[in-house]
């Protein structure tokens, strides 16, 4: 899993100015493999409809993967032909690896792609980059599972939809309604924190940028879509469903492991109702206290059984002891992880250890009762003995609760030490490459190549030469593609 950083705090969202002269607000990426039937129709009605609904300036890239047909003659033709077209090549398949290099290297504001069968209907494009603009929103995307949505495809692929976003909400928690529908956006400041955490350089890409988006409490906007399956598609969907349920469990694994280095984003930025500090109401109180609540329910049925296995070869005291320990390490262990939000291995030590002092204020209670009911009762009943133990339970909980989050697991923004990233983001400059401002919101776009003079123009980029730098690009720069990005079976 990629946890490498990427430098850079999440600036506060901000409305786009409408202003902007020489630089687009909205990049279209349109990643082909071999469309040199369907490329320029696509690219032409994309164009027409821009021009006609959009009210902010605009860029249509074509990102082409290493087609072997006449595709990057068609994508040339057109970014000669039409101001508003690009064109880019990469020498690898993979439409993740497409858009995280486009869009890395990319100015405008707003980022977006889609399919090039264009199945989705345009008109939902103006709703689906509107929340990014106006600053509501960091990422969007259509959803074809919404109630809303019409939809025209065969039973094959609705099943397999939804089966996988069923898989998606039962193993990773998404919330999300539609993961691999081919019509997103992103706002650029937020792209360039979130995509150096991207691993997948394939279809599974969209979902693993969306569960991490998520995870780190950004806004994800969905709109219902219109959209008629293209019946010539050339995904292999063994293949990607293989694929996909692999990058499932390897977010699972990361996730659950706390070695996604997801703190820089902990927080939605900009103004969240969330960070305001509103007098006698702590933070996260209320979902720490249901967390609390159903983690101590399931651990006092598991105190009970345990006392009642050991309760049948040793004294009432013993198995006491036993049972609250054994749940105790239990229960810090889960309201750790569920309860609190601490991931990973560091500090569990420590976390167990204040665990067991709790434990121990917990076991004076609980066998202090046990003594006065023998002391009042020679011979007590079984369901008597539980019933003292329960009601000191519920009184250890509370108490536990309290030193819970006021000591063993204390508020790392009230205590001042909340994770931050100071280093603001700087792409890695290049001699040969322009120079853009930092200090402007977005700088304006460098000149349009001379006019069209040999059959292809392309943007070459590979492996090894994108890690050593070696690489020259007057127009964009590209994060660097790692060797083992390489994927020869991505069908795309």
């Amino acid at each position: 899993m990629r946890t490498d950083s990427s430098p850079g705090t999440l600036p506060a969202r901000e409305h786009l100015p409408a202003g902007n002269a020489g630089t687009p607000v909205l990049d279209v990426v349109i990643p082909v493999y071999n469309e040199e039937k369907d490329l320029q129709p696509c690219v032409l009605r994309l164009h027409d409809h821009l021009t006609r609904t959009f009210p902010y300036a605009f860029r249509i890239t074509i990102a082409d993967n290493a087609s072997t047909d006449s595709t990057p003659l068609v994508a040339a033709r057109l970014a000669a032909e039409v101001p508003e077209v690009a064109g880019f090549r990469l020498e690898q398949k993979g439409r993740g690896r497409a858009l995280r290099t486009v869009w890395s290297a990319s100015d405008a504001p707003i980022l977006a792609y889609m399919d090039v069968d264009l199945s989705t209907d345009l008109n939902a494009l103006l709703p689906l980059v509107a929340p990014l603009i106006s600053g509501h929103s960091d990422l969007a995307i259509g959803s074809r599972l919404a109630r809303t949505s019409r939809v025209v495809r065969g039973p094959k692929r609705e099943f397999i939809s939804r089966a996988y976003n069923m898989i998606l909400r039962g193993s990773l928690q998404a919330r999300f309604s539609d993961a691999q529908c081919g019509f997103k956006a992103i706002r650029r400041d937020v792209a360039q924190v979130l995509l150096p955490l991207v691993e997948d350089t394939g279809w599974f890409f969209d979902t693993e940028m969306l569960v991490l988006a998520e995870r780190a409490g950004l806004r994800i906007h969905e709109v219902p879509v219109d959209w008629v399956d293209d019946p010539d598609s050339t995904v292999h969907i063994v293949k990607t469903a293989t694929d996909d349920l692999k990058g499932v469990w390897r977010i699972g694994k990361a996730l659950a492991g706390g070695s996604l280095p997801l703190d820089r984003l902990t927080r939605p930025f900009g103004d969240d109702p969330r960070d305001r500090d509103i007098q006698d109401v702590p933070r996260g109180l209320a979902r720490q206290l249901v967390g609390f609540c159903v983690v101590g329910g399931l651990s006092t049925l598991f105190y009970l059984v345990l006392y009642s296995v050991f309760r049948q070869f040793s004294g009432s005291q013993v198995a006491n002891a036993l049972a609250l320990l054994v749940s105790a390490i239990a229960n810090t262990a889960a309201n750790r992880r569920l309860t609190f939000g601490v991931r990973g291995r560091g500090g569990a030590v420590r976390h167990q250890a204040q665990g067991l002092v709790v434990f121990g204020i917990g076991l004076a209670l609980t066998s202090g009762s046990l003594a006065a009911l023998n002391a009042a009762t020679g011979d007590p009943a079984h369901s008597t003995e539980l019933a003292v133990l329960v009601a000191a339970n519920l009184a250890a909980t509370v108490l536990r609760f309290l030193l819970f989050r006021a000591w063993v697991f204390p508020d790392r923004r009230e205590s001042g030490r909340e994770s931050t990233v100071v280093a603001a983001h700087q792409p890695a400059h290049h001699p040969s490459s322009p120079t853009y401002s930092t200090t402007a919101p977005y700088a304006p776009l460098p000149q349009r190549p001379v006019p069209y003079q040999q059959p292809y123009q392309t943007t070459q980029v590979r492996a090894g030469e994108a890690a050593d730098g070696s690489w020259r690009d007057a127009t964009m720069r590209l994060q660097p593609v790692r060797p083992h990005d390489t994927d020869p079976g991505d069908p795309r």
